[in-house]
């Protein structure tokens, strides 16, 4: 299936410049979204994991479904505030100043093996920020998926050396 023709193309967003890549076209697409969840599972199964995190809110999406098809728990990552219990937070770099993630303290223990997912990978700093909570609960980083990945700003680059699976790159 050809992902990048169900995923639509917004010039100038969120300012002049910049090509954004939408995926809710890729989401109202029902043969689209399970064939994307159905591939990043079986690109995903040999990493053997027992968590994925997904980072607020796109990460939600493909994640939790992705949890299910790997009978792996899911984890979420939010911004600050909106977990109930103690958390692990860090805080990061952006283009234009700094923002933070949190994860609960007892979402996951050792020597738990843990996947993380988003829809996009752009320049690499949420992903390596929720490698930065992992870190700090002192579970294992298994991998990295993404649905889509922007090569030209190389947030690889940013990455822990684990396995990074992509589906779509531009």
């Amino acid at each position: 299936m050809d992902l990048k023709s169900l995923i639509r193309d917004i010039p100038d967003f969120p300012k002049p410049g910049i090509m954004f890549r939408d995926i809710t076209t890729l989401l109202r697409d029902a043969e689209g979204f399970r064939y994307t969840i159905d591939t990043m599972a079986e690109k995903c199964s040999g990493l053997n994991v027992d968590f994925v995190i997904g980072m607020e809110s796109r990460g939600f999406i493909f994640g939790a479904p992705l949890a299910y098809q790997l009978n792996a728990g899911f984890l979420p990552v939010r911004k600050p505030g909106k977990l109930p219990a103690p958390v692990h937070c860090v805080e990061y770099e952006l283009e234009y100043g700094t923002d933070k993630l949190e994860i609960h303290q007892d979402a996951a223990a050792p020597p738990a093996r843990v996947l993380i997912i988003d829809d996009v990978i752009a320049t690499g700093g949420t992903a390596a920020a929720t490698a930065q909570l992992l870190a700090q609960m002192g579970c294992e980083l298994a991998g990295f998926g993404f649905i889509i990945e922007l090569t030209g700003l190389e947030g690889r680059k940013k990455l822990p050396d684990v396995p990074i699976v992509t589906l779509v790159e531009y």
